[in-house]
């Protein structure tokens, strides 16, 4: 029995079923408590001033989705998104760099951050000190280090923050999480994540592997180009290592598998498919990490790896093994043909029973054990919209569901696979001390220097 989307409900913020009573009796209470004034003294239906940071490619879709709002501030290093999005929004201010936007912070409420991944951190964290509203495309930071520094600070100003995990908001990972919660397998001791996205660096490449510029690029270019006019690649790389341009690393996603801009698929599409194990078995940071696959390469994320995390006991729930399959790499129940053969998937492997889902549907496996099965009830009610429960926080001091305290810790496991996999350990992990106990390699990964003239603070 394949299960899809569901019938709508009520929407009420909510973050799993365990907490679903105590949050909803104390949501507004607690709301009240802790909104910073600008939320507290608010009308409803009053419009956030909003800025963005990064106005092509996914900004623009973001840009779009919030423009329910007052747009009052346009950022981005290339002359053409910024006209283009003026279009829409002529009253705004245009700015080329971030920085210089905060100059003019009492213009706007909020902010959305669409830049490339290495520069997340840099755009977000002013805007939390000046205590302004942030929704930041995934993943959240860089590095490690970032997230731990961007979550530690939203904690302490308490604006309304959002990560870009759009499935999220989708019913079926709604009701995946109730199977888990509810016990409809039994206690969950494995889980394993694969998606089939191969951009990176492939050990060999074959001719069917040749058909786009993301793939078949495998080391930094030697040779030179100019610059599109209009667009500022001083201020593109921004704290990453100087390096001359080329067309191989803009426009996005082009960038993503270049170590120095992005994390490849590991951290991007991590964000969207392990949320749901994070998010059903109530995870936060595991206890160690292995990684396999190819060599790594100094300059490209691999197209094809595995990451295994081991995650102690948390409350009743037992310890848990997550797995993180990219590219070729499949778990041995996918290989022996014992499960659906869907391309990208999370697997929750219990005591009784198995959940298989993708990004829309779900089935229990064996189908035949769960013929007359009858689903729990639903207690994580329909969203509002991944953008739109991010404004309605801003204005009635109400949870989100990716707030930057959840996203952090997500962001921070992620990229704790790419960690494992460059330094070719099996880590130890001290959460609280931010480091890999048995390998202080690791140190460089976890947090890097910036170019002169970019620091995070």
């Amino acid at each position: 029995m394949v299960i899809g989307p569901s019938k709508p409900q009520r929407s009420v913020p909510i973050t799993t079923r365990r907490g679903f009573l105590a949050t909803t009796s104390a949501a507004g209470t607690l709301a009240a408590l802790s909104a910073p004034a600008i939320v507290r003294g608010r009308n409803l239906n009053d419009k956030l001033n909003v800025a963005i940071i990064g106005c092509g490619g996914r900004g623009r879709s973001n840009m779009n989705s919030v423009a329910s709002e007052n747009i009052v501030a346009l950022c981005d290093v290339s002359n053409s998104n910024l006209r283009q999005a003026a279009l829409d929004h002529p009253q705004s201010r245009q700015v080329v760099d971030f920085r210089k936007l905060y100059d003019h912070a009492n213009d706007f409420d909020a902010v959305v951050v669409s830049t490339s991944e290495h520069t997340h951190a840099f755009a977000t964290l002013p805007a939390l000190q000046l205590g302004k509203h942030v929704y930041c495309e995934k993943p959240l930071t860089h590095n490690i280090w970032e997230a731990r520094v961007i979550r530690e600070t939203a904690a302490k100003v308490k604006v309304a923050t959002q990560m870009g995990i759009q499935i999220h908001a989708q019913d079926n990972y709604r009701r995946v999480v109730e199977l888990i919660q509810s016990g409809a397998i039994g206690p969950v001791r494995e889980a394993h994540v694969w998606v089939s996205r191969a951009w990176g660096w492939h050990a060999s490449l074959d001719e069917s592997q040749r058909h786009n510029d993301i793939v078949f690029v495998q080391e930094r270019p030697a040779e030179v180009e100019q610059a599109p006019a209009g667009f500022d690649w001083e201020l593109w790389l921004g704290p990453a290592p100087a390096r001359p341009f080329h067309s191989v690393y803009v426009p996005g996603p082009k960038w993503y598998r270049w170590w120095d801009f992005g994390n490849g698929t590991m951290s991007d599409l991590g964000s969207h498919w392990i949320d749901l194990p994070f998010w059903a078995l109530n995870l936060k940071h595991p206890t160690t990490i292995e990684a396999s696959g190819p060599p790594p390469n100094a300059e490209i994320a691999p197209a094809s790896m595995q990451v295994k995390y081991q995650y102690d006991a948390r409350g009743d729930l037992p310890p848990v093994e997550l797995t993180w399959y990219q590219g070729t790499n499949k778990p041995k129940l996918w290989e022996d043909k014992r499960i659906p053969q869907w391309d990208s998937a999370v697997l929750f492997v219990g005591d009784e029973g198995m959940v298989l889902s993708d990004y829309g549907k779900h089935v229990l496996l064996p189908e035949e054990k769960y013929a007359d099965f009858v689903p729990p009830a639903e207690t994580i009610p329909k969203s509002i919209g991944h953008h739109a429960e991010w404004i309605d926080a801003c204005k009635s001091g109400r949870p989100t569901t990716c707030n930057f305290e959840y996203s952090g810790w997500l962001t921070e496991a992620n990229h704790l696979g790419n960690v494992a996999y460059r330094t070719g350990k099996r880590l130890e992990w001290d959460a609280k001390s931010l480091r890999a106990t048995n390998a202080p390699e690791a140190d460089q990964f976890i947090r890097r220097t910036y170019r002169k003239g970019w620091e995070l603070a």
